[in-house]
């Protein structure tokens, strides 16, 4: 593996995006953007994609769908890998997402969300062909 100039606050924040913590994901990507002066947009990427979920998580449509947005443009850039971090799974995997959201509509949100994990709702499974969310990694 090559040696990483990724500051050791960004592992904190993957390990969080990783158990499904998107909000305390978003808050640990944020300080390091607000704090760095290189790679801006590889940070502001990985947190709107962390509060897209967060938001889809709420059953917030429209939280979801623009920040799921915002995060997988401000990611393009950074592909197939940076850092040796996988960025092409991460924004593939909100762009699958994403996708079905805008697709299906707001009146799907509530069982888009209860497929993937992230709420609690109590929503028949339907056969939506959701991917799992992907973990932050390397490749």
């Amino acid at each position: 593996m090559t040696m990483t100039s990724l500051p050791p606050e960004f592992w904190a924040g993957a390990q969080q995006f990783n158990d499904g913590e998107f909000y305390a994901c978003h808050d640990t990507f944020e300080a390091i953007w607000m704090e760095t002066l290189e790679d801006r947009t590889f940070y502001q990427g990985l947190l709107q994609i962390a509060v897209g979920l967060y938001h889809l998580g709420n059953l917030n449509w429209q939280g979801a769908v623009t920040l799921l947005g915002e995060g997988v443009g401000r990611l393009r850039p950074y592909l197939p890998e940076h850092e040796d971090i996988d960025v092409a799974l991460v924004r593939g995997q909100a762009q699958s997402i994403l996708s079905l959201l805008q697709t299906e509509g707001k009146e799907a949100v509530a069982q888009c969300a209860h497929q993937l994990g992230l709420s609690g709702s109590d929503v028949p499974s339907g056969d939506m062909p959701l991917p799992r969310i992907q973990k932050i990694q390397a490749p």
